[in-house]
């Protein structure tokens, strides 16, 4: 197949131009971009409810994980009339602009849509916006857990309990997944009790206290060495996560996948809480959607 060939397909209806499908964009494993496109339509049923009226910012690699890559929150003029877009302000943006008109994946086709621009990665905040496009309170709580090595994901992994156990306390209901990365997230449905970031900073500094050894919640690099850092931050408005199921732009196609606790409980070794998408796949047709929440 010639590498810019395009393809014309149609999506639920939606007429789509899909172009160097034989592109590899994770040079290690051989992954394609036909593989992309394919493994976000296969997951798509688990995936949407996760995206689904929340504004997106994704992470393109038009020349694969190894090249260059960049951020993009404004969809461009030339983003389909059906892609779902929203007008939201954004005070303090670092381009000066005092809005940005940011794209909602809401159905395949938008997914597929982005999936063919080499948007490996897909990112959303904890707040949804309305019919409307007003946006709304956030309605989840994440707290982001990153290893300083020598720590790894099984030192997250015991965080990520002593976490669930104080969240429960309080009646919330912790949800595991793997960054896709190297350290993982929890999130919780939120019922805005209070201001979502100051709740979780409290959380994270509670368990520094209890396990000085073990947690740390402040970002400065030199207190972080062998102690998983809380990002609490993260519940900022302004701030976004990858969402479940999206691909990472590592040497292998990982994703941030959801976990079990019996999984998270049982992690000895960074090897064991690695998925590939062809691994995820096979998750979803076996277990279906793990994350529990949409």
């Amino acid at each position: 197949m010639n590498s810019a060939a395009k393809v014309q397909v149609k999506v639920d209806g939606r007429a789509l131009t899909l172009s160097n499908l034989d592109k590899v964009l994770y040079p290690e494993y051989g992954f394609t971009k036909a593989e992309v496109i394919d493994y976000y339509s296969r997951v798509a049923p688990v995936l949407l409810p996760h995206l689904r009226g929340r504004p997106l910012t994704v992470k393109r690699y038009p020349n694969g994980v190894g090249g260059q890559s960049f951020f993009e929150k404004n969809a461009p003029d030339h983003t389909p009339t059906w892609v779902r877009r929203v007008k939201l302000p954004v005070p303090g943006s670092t381009k000066n602009r005092e809005s940005i008109d940011f794209a909602v994946i809401e159905d395949l086709p938008t997914l597929v849509y982005y999936a063919n621009l080499a948007a490996l990665e897909l990112h959303v905040p904890q707040w949804r916006v309305g019919e409307g496009g007003e946006a709304l309170a956030p309605d989840t709580l994440v707290f982001d857990l990153d290893p300083g090595p020598p720590a790894t994901v099984v030192e997250c992994c015991r965080v990520a309990l002593m976490l669930r156990e104080v969240l429960a306390a309080d009646g919330l209901t912790a949800h595991p997944k793997t960054s896709g990365n190297k350290g993982m997230q929890l999130y919780a449905d939120w019922d805005r009790r209070e201001e979502p970031s100051a709740y979780a900073r409290r959380l994270a500094q509670f368990l520094e206290k209890e396990h000085p050894e073990q947690v740390v919640s402040v970002m400065t690099k030199k207190a972080r060495p062998g102690k998983v850092f809380i990002d609490w931050s993260q519940n900022n408005p302004a701030k976004t996560t990858v969402a479940p199921y999206s691909l990472r732009a590592r040497e292998l196609p990982t994703v941030s996948t959801p976990l079990t606790w019996t999984e998270v409980e049982g992690c000895e070794r960074p090897g064991e809480l690695v998925f590939t998408a062809h691994d995820v796949l096979a998750r979803v047709e076996k277990r279906g959607d793990l994350f529990g929440r949409a």
